[in-house]
């Protein structure tokens, strides 16, 4: 639909709402909705703004709305939510006139996973609430004191939180959560795919839930989404055991130009010269026996390509990051131009994240080599494309990447894959040979281009750590309820309704056993000595891990974190935030490290891992092996290692044969997903056999090919294994923040609702004895 052009007077334009069709969303809007979309100079709304219109605009109903990034998401919920907000404010003005006291509170609250995309979305949702004359907050630990207590003493307008903020609050509210949130009418989730399957999505969920408790009504919850594979289970996240009543709105919006090129480098064994030779200075010599030769052709293609524009590089790990800024930084020096190369991850102080971001943001070339930080909606202007180091983890991810690039009418989505792999020699092992990382990147854009597809959220989890911080955070949250009230709000009708009444009952007793909790002799629960020190601690309000650190400091300037275990030492050189420090001194008490500038420094070992395999993904990578179809996108060195790749997938005989001898060991080729393959290790673990997950094979040591087929067999005809049985063969089960208070057997049934999957992995073993 043409909306009329931005010169027409609001008398004529109101006086053509009558004569449009019911149908259009956009004349459901208030006139002053409408004349702010017209001040924009919009030639008209998108599919997904004109359908969610009619289903926002009442407030009654749930709804999920799907687009690629940069697809008017934000725009498709908060016009019809500031319509709404509008008319209602407009009532409250005229039943003041009569004397009648105007309602107070918050009327939509935004929630949202990261700081950075709280205060985009607050600059860019504030210009419209300014026009309407709605206020609009952002809660987070960098907003301003008096900003939060002003919105408390007189809340109203929309009001945007991370779930840990939104934790806070209603513990230290409490009672007042009724005056806070009574004018509300809805809940909007931000980058919902975020939150989907982990321990942070569960306590979203469960606060929502608390939410709705505490003011003792329904309020309609609306979910914002670039990547979702089964918008079902998406939908049975955003509203538990009622996703039948959530409306869907996908978009079909499609013709963008996707280009993807996946470059292929080999990791192979550096050649020994002479200083002669290299021709080089002996502080040169030095650092080229440090740089691998495929990350220096990786990072000079990448310096040559990318330069001068305006880029995204993402790697799997921080030290990557830093790895490869401090390459291209150094190319930058060596050419003698200025430097465009930024680094940006979790453990780097917010000063220097928003340097990057705000390079991305200005009318200079700039490049940001990131992780998963940049990954999500933030908005990092116009980006010309992306660049993908390393094998990709999932599709969803990589579609939300690819996403970044290409968000300007008529530009094409661009993105550029390096993969490296090791040289095959006669020592090289098998699962090496078959170039696995370069597989998994072609399976996943097969996956994302060809088949659309994308991985569905995993609900089957427990999450009991998360449980323990949600029944603490309630007992606070009131001061004492009774266990009856507990299961019922968290477990019955809340987030938490897979753990049964008899599972929620054994909790109880353990957090009992351990002080955090305590029981009057009327039956209410209340925080123990040591619960409450734990919810008294800011530290509380996550529900994931968040590990002590040492601060990075020079001059007085925070450069960023690294985790406590990690051995910093005084004179030990490292690489942080893309440059080259000497340490001077580490003040243990303090957790402070002091640096300064050095020619000389190695990257640090940082925590954190990719994600989980899907089980489509590795079938496609075993489809790939055994088809003769090479891809266009692959560059010419990707082109001879996935033949290699092939051919050495023959040679094993992979194509007929799961089992593979490899010395005094057995290999055995599932091709199935991380939790099968964790499962089925398990089950020869618990037979006595000494196994390791490597890559995309199981290996089993000292066991011969038909002595393993013989447990195969056997396995296979006992059954699905016990779920519980196989979890107590795990030693260390304590993952999550608060697992070390379960007892063992509240560790099994945590840890088998996360990582064991019996019934695939018995059907997978049966299918591998059956060939």
């Amino acid at each position: 639909m043409i909306l009329p052009p931005s010169n027409s007077s609001h008398e004529s334009l109101e006086k053509d709402n009558s004569k449009q069709q019911a149908s259009s969303g956009f004349y459901q809007l208030n006139s002053g909705m409408q004349r702010w979309i017209w001040k924009q100079n919009w030639p008209s709304l998108r599919p997904i703004q004109e359908q969610a219109i009619p289903l926002i605009l009442p407030a009654k109903t749930d709804v999920i709305i799907s687009a690629a990034t940069a697809g008017g998401k934000t725009e498709a919920a908060f016009l019809p939510i500031f319509s709404h907000i509008a008319d209602l404010t407009k009532t409250a003005d005229l039943e003041k006139s009569v004397d009648l006291e105007k309602p107070t509170g918050i009327q939509a609250l935004c929630i949202s996973p990261l700081k950075a995309l709280i205060n985009d979305q607050y600059r860019r949702l504030s210009a419209i609430g300014e026009d309407l004359e709605i206020a609009v907050t952002p809660w987070h630990g960098d907003v301003d004191a008096g900003k939060k207590k002003r919105l408390l003493k007189k809340p109203s307008g929309i009001l945007i939180i991370t779930p840990e903020s939104l934790e806070a609050l209603l513990i230290r509210q409490g009672s007042n959560l009724s005056v806070i949130f009574s004018a509300l009418n809805y809940l909007v989730v931000d980058e919902l795919h975020a939150f989907i399957g982990s321990e942070r999505g569960k306590q979203l969920q469960s606060l929502m839930h608390r939410v709705e408790q505490g003011i003792h009504r329904h309020i309609p919850r609306i979910g914002l989404s670039a990547t979702i594979g089964d918008m079902q289970l998406a939908a049975e996240f955003l509203r538990p055991q009622k996703a039948e009543g959530v409306a869907l709105i996908e978009s079909d919006e499609e013709g963008q130009e996707i280009r993807i090129q996946v470059r292929g480098y080999v990791e192979r064994a550096p050649e020994l010269k002479t200083k002669a030779q290299e021709k080089k200075t002996e502080q040169d010599e030095d650092q080229a026996s440090e740089d691998k030769a495929d990350q220096v052709g990786i990072a000079t293609h990448l310096f040559k390509t990318l330069r001068g524009d305006t880029n995204l590089i993402f790697i799997n790990s921080r030290s990557g990051v830093e790895i490869y800024t401090d390459l291209l930084r150094r190319l930058c020096e060596q050419q003698r131009v200025p430097n465009e190369f930024f680094p940006h991850h979790g453990s780097l102080s917010k000063a220097i994240r928003e340097e990057a971001e705000q390079a991305l943001k200005s009318d200079k070339p700039s490049n940001v080599i990131c992780t998963t930080t940049l990954e999500m909606g933030i908005d990092v202007g116009s980006v010309k494309s992306i660049a993908q180091v390393g094998a990709p983890f999932s599709v969803s991810s990589t579609r939300q990447r690819l996403g970044r690039s290409g968000r300007n009418e008529g530009e094409p989505a661009i993105v550029r894959f390096y993969l490296s792999e090791k040289e095959v020699t006669p020592q090289t092992p098998i699962q090496d040979s078959l170039h696995p990382a370069l597989i998994q990147t072609i399976a996943i854009v097969n996956l994302m281009i060809f088949e659309k597809w994308c991985e569905p959220p995993v609900v089957s989890k427990l999450h009991l750590s998360t449980l323990i911080q949600q029944a603490l955070s309630l007992i606070a949250q009131y001061g004492g309820v009774s266990p009856l009230q507990l299961w019922q709000v968290l477990c019955q009708t809340g987030a938490f309704h897979q753990v049964d009444q008899a599972l929620f009952m054994k909790l109880l007793k353990q957090l009992g056993y351990e002080d955090l909790i305590q029981q009057t002799h009327d039956g209410l629960l209340l925080l123990g000595v040591k619960g409450e020190k734990i919810v008294n601690h800011y530290s509380f309000y996550t529900a994931f891990k968040t590990p002590e650190e040492y601060r990075i400091v020079t001059r007085g300037k925070t450069l960023g974190t690294l985790p406590i275990d990690f051995p910093l030492t005084e004179g030990m050189f490292m690489i942080f935030a893309g440059r080259r420090w000497k340490i001077i001194a580490v003040d243990a008490e303090r957790k402070v490290v002091d640096v300064a500038r050095s020619p000389a420094g190695k990257v640090p070992s940082f925590a954190g891992s990719g994600g989980g395999i899907h089980n489509k993904i590795r079938q496609e990578m075993r489809r790939i092996y055994g088809s003769t179809d090479v891809p266009v996108f692959l560059d010419r060195e990707a082109v001879a290692l996935l033949q290699e790749a092939r051919e050495n997938f023959h040679r094993a005989q992979l194509n007929t044969h799961s089992l593979v001898s490899d010395g005094d060991q057995t290999l055995m080729f599932c091709w199935m997903g991380s939790r099968v393959t964790n499962t089925i290790q398990l089950m020869l673990s618990s037979r006595g056999l000494a196994v390791g997950l490597d890559g995309v094979a199981i290996t089993v040591y000292g066991i011969s090919k038909p002595a393993l087929m013989a447990h195969l067999q056997t396995l296979v005809k006992q059954g699905p294994v016990e779920a519980l049985q196989l979890a107590s063969v795990v030693k260390d089960k304590t993952e999550q923040k608060h697992d070390l208070f379960l007892s063992e057997e509240l560790l099994c049934w945590n840890y088998a609702s996360s990582h064991i999957s019996t019934q695939l992995a018995w059907e997978t073993l049966n299918a591998i004895v059956a060939r």
